[in-house]
């Protein structure tokens, strides 16, 4: 019974993802369960969505407050996120742009300029050229408003202050693991540029990269291998807020 089971996930994995991936997956989950977390596999597309044209303002009176905030903003403390980090990312210069409702923290989107050290895995992406492109990450928005305009409208804020700085991309990644945010990138049409595969094993690294160094190994935080990443230079993309939100939730 248990192997007929595992036999089911694995053509569901291949089924939904592809055989490499798909087996990649398989084998990703065995392993961290095998090692209680200790050894994982992780596999990221890297993607670029062309900036929409900046919004109109809204017409009509929202309750909802959608702002800059900075690290000694009194909202910082209700965010979802250990303080620790945080206020790393402040002290790299990451931009916040939050939502609040009758001063309770609503949602949040993250924006860093140049280059950008990976969370889950030892990396840093470079983006080049610098003044074409930002990194964006940790969409965030409360359950209870995530049916309503709440991302579309922190979004537009922030395409509003890329706009400001003639931006034209913003870049993130996703995991390749992940079928709805693979399934939304595509109906989107949202741009591939990269591909990365990481094994971790405790704090040993193997980082697999699609590009220089193409291989890297380390066994300390400041052993990490640079990726550059640079935006599509023709063609650009529909835009739609809506399906973006589905495609930033839980990457």
């Amino acid at each position: 019974m248990r192997l007929a089971h595992r036999l089911r996930a694995l053509a569901d994995a291949i089924g939904r993802l592809g055989v490499g991936t798909g087996l990649l997956y398989a084998l990703a989950t065995v392993i961290s369960r095998a090692s209680r977390g200790r050894v994982r596999i992780l596999r990221y597309h890297f993607v670029a969505q062309p900036l929409s044209p900046p919004a109109q303002p809204a017409s009509r009176v929202n309750s909802t407050v959608i702002r800059r905030v900075g690290p000694d903003d009194p909202l910082v403390a209700q965010f979802p996120r250990p303080q620790n980090v945080i206020a790393n990312r402040f002290r790299m210069g990451a931009v916040c742009i939050a939502a609040e409702r009758d001063g309770k923290f609503v949602g949040f989107l993250w924006i860093k300029e140049a280059r950008y050290p990976e969370d889950e895995v030892r990396c840093l992406y470079v983006l080049e050229p610098s003044d074409v492109a930002v990194w964006d990450f940790d969409v965030h928005v409360e359950p209870a408003y995530r049916l309503s305009r709440t991302f579309a409208r922190l979004w537009d804020s922030a395409n509003e202050w890329m706009h400001e700085r003639d931006y034209r991309w913003t870049i993130s990644r996703i995991s390749a693991f992940n079928r709805e945010s693979l399934a939304a990138h595509r109906r989107l049409g949202i741009r591939r540029i990269g591909t990365a595969t990481f094994l971790r094993v405790g704090t040993a690294q193997l980082a697999l990269l699609d590009r220089a160094p193409f291989v890297h190994a380390s066994w300390r935080d400041a052993q990490a291998p640079m990726l550059r990443l640079r935006p599509p230079r023709d063609g650009q993309a529909r835009y739609n807020a809506q399906q973006y939100a589905i495609f930033k939730k839980d990457r």
